[in-house]
């Protein structure tokens, strides 16, 4: 599957197959999130697998009650969790370099947009989850100080067919020479 094709059909993918999900083909997921880049190629991601049953259930429990994702993070058969190094990303010399700070939350978007391509491209199906308590995500996950959970994302081969959304088009998105020109 060619990279446009990946990205016009990539869908999120809340329903999972009990197929497991073959090392080899999960370390291929994760090396597209490793060849992300970052600011200053610092590298600030870390990444948890996970396929402990209990350990899902628990994750699935820090979700929102209202999130349509619960099921998907305790039955498909990995769940990824996407963690960042803080004041890493964006820093020099401990010190923010922009007005935004931390830049910790654009390279895990980067990798975790490469690790969801790679999968979808490999068969695999994953949605981004970032609505759930972080702080007790951390805990179940022993996740150290100087570190934090920024999304998960269930991993495994779709028990169906997502719906594709509506997009918008490029003349509602796109600005030319300065914001709102068209």
């Amino acid at each position: 599957m060619d990279i446009f094709e990946a990205i016009r059909t990539r869908r999120s993918i809340r329903s999972y197959k009990m197929d497991t999900v073959d090392d080899g083909v999960l370390e291929q997921v994760l090396e597209a999130a490793r060849w992300s880049p970052s600011w200053a190629n610092t590298q600030c991601w870390r990444f948890i697998v996970v396929r402990n049953s209990d350990v899902k259930n628990e994750l699935a429990a820090t979700l929102t009650p209202t999130n349509p994702s619960i099921n998907a993070i305790k039955t498909a058969p990995v769940v990824i969790v996407a963690c960042a190094e803080l004041k890493k990303a964006g820093y020099y010399r401990g010190e923010p370099t922009t007005v935004r700070g931390d830049w910790f939350m654009f390279d895990i978007g980067l990798a975790m947009a490469n690790l969801t391509l790679a999968a979808h491209a490999l068969g695999l199906g994953t949605v981004h989850v970032g609505n759930f308590d972080h702080k007790k995500a951390e805990s179940i996950l022993e996740v150290p100080e100087g570190f934090c959970v920024v999304e998960m994302t269930p991993l495994g081969y779709p028990g169906g067919e997502a719906r594709t959304p509506p997009r918008k088009e490029l003349t509602e998105i796109v600005s030319k020479e300065k914001f709102g020109a068209k």
